[in-house]
């Protein structure tokens, strides 16, 4: 309890007990309270007979979440996590609500569909959240993020376990703007065939895009000695793309086609697991049309499919990416072997000079590809200094 708080409900059980305050000025001095406030309290307790203990809450709260609306949100995050879809997050919760919003007439009856951060609140209100005190917030993440559909396609596999203990993988390529569900695509291993065959048909369903991003797995490299020389490289370049690599221990570059793993994993852990290839597959196309139409999507605020239908252009081959927040940059290494990306002066080396490199900038990192599509490095900006000093490279 604070020390005004305590002279205020002294006061009142002072003036209450009918004590006499001889000097009102002098007292009110001493304890730091003005004489309105005084006068105020004793006209209170005298109209009431009595002293007694105020609570601070508001006579009302038009801004609560009514309890109807809560016990809806409640329901939902237990119905729909033993669903066969598997997924009770704040989105697919929010996609329901809007549903049952119209269904119910919530609108004429004064009520609204809460934003997503009141139904995150109620969930924890309710004890429904398991707390993560270690984890960074979104909020301190610079979004990366690609202006158009088909500007750039990633592509990752996940591991899948069969029914009779065995794995499999289901290659995954995500549009990185709308992140539609391009291709997912089974196979018994993370293997350059199914990366060629999962990018082929995103690119027959959907159309090639600009640019391919991968992680440096064998598949889409070819191991070490043949890096943007293996079959999947050579795939992407037959589709007019290109293909450039994530920074080695950098996950954040394919953030997007990462998370999405969580996602499809929850899906097929509220059905039976696959018995064969043949059964995975069924199970990854029946996913890739329920994600794509029906789950909603709070990166783009929409279906996936909806926000690829709305988008007012379409990247692909021959066109430049497009970025909102970050930049992609064509140049050519200068004789003392410096390129210059906005304001900022990197090293790549003097034996660079004269070939054409590819940078990729957003707030605090530039990373550089050869014009083949390979990684060469990256650095972290200090927006500090015009020179940067010499490119990081991947070995």
């Amino acid at each position: 309890m604070g020390k005004r708080e305590a002279t205020m409900k002294l006061m009142d059980a002072t003036i209450a007990a009918g004590v006499k305050i001889g000097n009102v000025s002098e007292y009110c001095r001493v304890n730091n309270i003005s004489r309105q406030t005084y006068y105020r309290h004793r006209k209170r307790i005298r109209e009431e007979g009595e002293w007694r203990e105020r609570s601070r809450r508001p006579g009302t709260s038009p801004g609560q979440t009514p309890a109807e609306v809560e016990e809806v949100i409640v329901r939902l995050r237990k119905e729909l996590g033993e669903s066969r879809y598997g997924d009770n997050g704040a989105d697919v919760i929010l996609a329901e609500l809007r549903v049952i919003a119209e269904r119910d007439g919530w609108a004429d009856r004064g009520r609204r569909v809460p934003a997503r951060s009141t139904v995150n609140a109620v969930l924890r209100r309710r004890g429904l959240v398991t707390p993560a005190p270690g984890r960074r917030p979104k909020s301190s993440f610079r979004r990366f993020c690609y202006a158009r559909p088909r500007d750039c396609y990633q592509i990752d596999a996940v591991e899948v376990k069969l029914a009779g203990g065995g794995k499999a993988v289901v290659f995954e390529v995500l549009d990185d703007c709308t992140r539609l569900l391009a291709a997912g695509v089974a196979a018994d291993a993370e293997t350059a065939a199914g990366a060629i065959e999962a990018i082929e048909a995103a690119a027959a369903a959907h159309g090639a895009p600009a640019i391919v991003l991968s992680d440096n797995g064998a598949a889409f490299t070819g191991g070490h000695f043949a890096r943007g020389t293996a079959g999947f490289g050579r795939a992407v370049t037959g589709l007019g793309s290109r293909l450039i690599h994530s920074t080695p221990y950098h996950p954040q570059t394919q953030g997007k086609v990462e998370r999405h793993h969580q996602t499809f994993r929850k899906w097929l852990e509220a059905r039976p697991a696959p018995g064969d290839l043949a059964g995975l597959q069924a199970l990854a196309d029946e996913y890739r049309t329920w994600y794509n139409t029906a789950r909603w999507h709070s990166a783009v605020g929409a279906a996936p499919q909806q926000a690829w239908d709305a988008a007012p252009a379409l990247g692909g081959p021959g066109h430049l990416p497009r970025q909102d927040d970050a930049s992609v940059h064509e140049l050519t290494v200068a004789a003392n072997g410096a390129i210059k990306v906005g304001h900022a002066y990197i090293s790549v080396g003097k034996h660079r000079a004269r070939q054409q490199v590819t940078a990729i900038r957003d707030h605090t990192r530039v990373t550089v590809y050869t014009s083949d599509g390979d990684l060469i490095g990256y650095l972290n900006l200090d927006h500090g200094k015009s020179y940067q000093g010499r490119l990081r490279e991947v070995a």
